[in-house]
């Protein structure tokens, strides 16, 4: 089951609110009862959602979540972004191919900085 604040993200993108924020937009509490989460708290000027509406973004707010998941697993097997970028370092000196692509992105990158040149006036 998808967390409410997700269905409600989608409700408001929906409604062409751009973000929300719960510590004041929208705030949620859990009574821990076991009926869950629910909305407190309304201060978006668009209509407060039922839960019917909320319930047509059960399988969107499913597959954002899952998706998030899969992010948030290869970010942590993933090596740190400082060992990826030293292994493509190393590769592109061991491949002819890769030193020649790396050169013609260093090339084009060195015309743009001569292009438009830091200016450090007084």
């Amino acid at each position: 089951m998808a967390n409410l604040s997700n269905k409600i993200k989608l409700y408001a993108s929906a409604n062409s609110v751009a973000s929300v924020d719960f510590t004041k937009d929208i705030i949620l509490q859990d009574n821990s009862n076991g009926q869950g989460a629910y909305i407190k708290e309304w201060n978006l000027d668009i209509a407060k959602p039922t839960d019917e509406q909320l319930a047509t973004y059960e399988d969107e707010a499913n597959a954002e979540e899952a998706l998030n998941t899969v992010y948030n697993n290869r970010l942590t097997e993933y090596p740190p972004i400082g060992d990826q970028l030293d292994m493509l370092w190393h590769s592109i000196d061991e491949s002819p191919e890769l030193k020649t692509k790396y050169f013609k992105f260093y090339e084009a990158c060195k015309a743009i900085k001569v292009k438009y040149p830091k200016w450090y006036g007084k």
